[in-house]
C-alpha cells in the first residue's frame, strides 16, 4: 500500500480489542483512523494478514485480473503505447498488486524493456508475487520505489480501500461520524466537521445532499494520487475502481456507499467485525481528476469496457467467437469448451452492468 502506519507497539490482541482499548484511553476517533487500523494494522488488519490472500477465488473478493489474464495482457499493450511516446526502457509499478495476477500477464505481453515493481502491504501477497513474478521487485510501500520514474503506475481496486472520513447532512448542516464506544461496543458518534473535510464535501458531494444523507470524504485518496502523479516525470498513472463522477454519485448519498465484503458477498456493518472484513466505498472520480490536473497531468476518464475495447479486447472477443464456431464445426469439443471459457471471461470484463461499468482514470505527463 502507498503509506505506512505510524510506528507503535504491537499488542497481542485482536484489531477489535485494540480499537476498543484506544478509544477507552483517547476517546472517539475519526472514521478514517478506524478504517486505517481495521484494514492495515500490521497486527491483524484485514489487508496486512500474514497468511491470507484476499483477492483470489477462494478469498474474499475477485478483481478483474483474477477473472481473466486478458485484463493484464491489455495493460501490457497500454505500456507499449506509453513506451512508444516515451522511449524504452520504462518502469511499471503496480500498487496494491495482490497476488500478481495483473502484473504477470502484463509482463508476458509487453514488448518493450520494462523494470517491474510490485507494491503490496500484505506479507502473504508479497510472497505470492515473488513466486509468480520473480523478476519484479516487491516492496511493502511506494516510498520504497525510487523516483522520479518514466513509465506506468497502475492501481486496480486500491483507492476504494484508502481510509476516508464519513459525514452526514443534518438539519443544522454537516456533522462527522466518528467511532466511539457505547457499553463496550463500537458505535458511530457525532463530531464537529473538520474544515478540510467540509471543504472537500462542498466541492465533491455532487449537489444538494438530503438531510440524513451520507458522503464518504476521500481526502487520503487525493493525497495518494497527487504523490503518485508527481512521482511520474513522464508516462501515465492508471486508476481502476468502482465509482463515478460526483453528480452521478449524488443519488447514492441517501444511505451512502460505505460497505464491507467477505467471502465474495456483502458483509456486516463496518463496525461489527473490524479486521475481518473489507471496508470500501464508491470512488469519487471527479475529485481524483481534479487532483491529477492540479498536479500537472492530462486526464482521461473511461468506462472499463471502453478502455479495454480501445486496447483490443472486443476484437479478441470477436475472434474467439469465430474460432469457437470453427471448433464446433470440426467437432473439437475440448477446444470449443476452452475457447468458450476464454470468451466468457472477456465478456465478464466488458459487461456493461458489471466490471465493464468500473471507471478508469488515466493521468498522463
Amino acid at each position: 500500500m502507498p503509506f505506512r502506519l505510524a510506528a507503535g507497539i504491537l499488542h497481542p490482541m485482536s484489531v477489535s480489542s485494540l480499537l476498543r482499548a484506544r478509544i477507552e484511553e483517547e476517546g472517539p476517533i475519526p472514521f478514517e483512523e478506524f478504517m486505517r487500523i481495521a484494514l492495515y494494522h500490521p497486527d491483524g488488519g484485514f489487508f496486512a494478514s500474514v497468511d491470507v490472500l484476499r483477492s483470489v477465488r477462494g478469498g474474499d473478493f475477485l478483481t478483474s485480473p483474477e477473472v481473466s489474464d486478458a485484463f493484464g495482457a491489455a495493460f501490457g499493450r497500454f505500456v507499449d503505447r506509453e513506451a512508444a511516446r516515451l522511449g524504452s526502457p520504462v518502469t511499471v509499478i503496480e500498487v496494491g498488486a495482490g497476488s500478481g495476477s495483473l502484473l504477470r500477464p502484463l509482463l508476458d505481453h509487453v514488448t518493450v524493456s520494462a523494470e517491474a515493481w510490485a507494491v503490496e502491504v500484505s506479507p502473504a501477497a508479497r510472497r505470492a508475487i515473488a513466486r509468480l513474478v520473480p523478476e519484479a521487485r516487491v516492496v511493502p510501500d511506494l516510498a520504497d520505489v525510487p523516483g522520479p520514474i518514466e513509465g506506468v503506475v497502475i492501481a486496480n481496486e486500491l483507492v476504494d480501500n484508502l481510509p476516508m472520513a464519513v459525514v452526514q447532512m443534518t438539519e443544522r448542516g454537516w456533522r462527522e461520524r466518528w467511532v466511539g464506544l457505547d457499553g463496550g461496543e463500537l458505535v458511530l458518534v457525532d463530531a464537529p466537521v473538520r474544515p478540510e473535510v467540509e471543504r472537500w464535501v462542498a466541492s465533491y458531494a455532487g449537489g444538494e445532499v438530503p438531510v440524513g444523507g451520507v458522503v464518504e470524504c476521500q481526502l487520503e485518496a487525493a493525497v495518494w494520487l497527487q504523490r503518485v502523479v508527481e512521482m511520474v516525470s513522464g508516462g501515465a498513472v492508471v486508476v481502476v475502481d468502482y465509482g463515478d463522477v460526483a453528480e452521478n454519485l449524488l443519488p447514492r448519498r441517501q444511505d451512502g456507499t460505505l460497505r464491507t465484503y467477505r467471502a465474495h458477498h456483502l458483509g456486516p456493518h463496518p463496525l461489527d467485525e473490524p479486521g475481518a472484513t473489507d471496508i470500501t466505498a464508491d470512488v469519487n472520480f471527479t475529485a481524483l481528476a481534479e487532483v491529477a490536473r492540479r498536479a500537472g497531468a492530462e486526464v482521461e476518464l473511461w468506462r472499463q469496457d471502453e478502455f479495454l475495447a480501445d486496447l483490443g479486447l472486443r476484437e479478441e472477443l470477436s475472434e474467439l467467437r469465430r474460432a469457437e464456431l470453427e471448433a464446433a464445426r470440426r467437432g473439437e469439443t475440448m477446444e470449443r469448451l476452452r475457447l468458450r471459457s476464454r470468451r466468457t471471461e472477456i465478456e465478464t470484463l466488458l459487461h456493461p452492468r458489471g466490471l465493464g461499468d468500473f471507471r478508469v482514470l488515466v493521468a498522463r505527463r
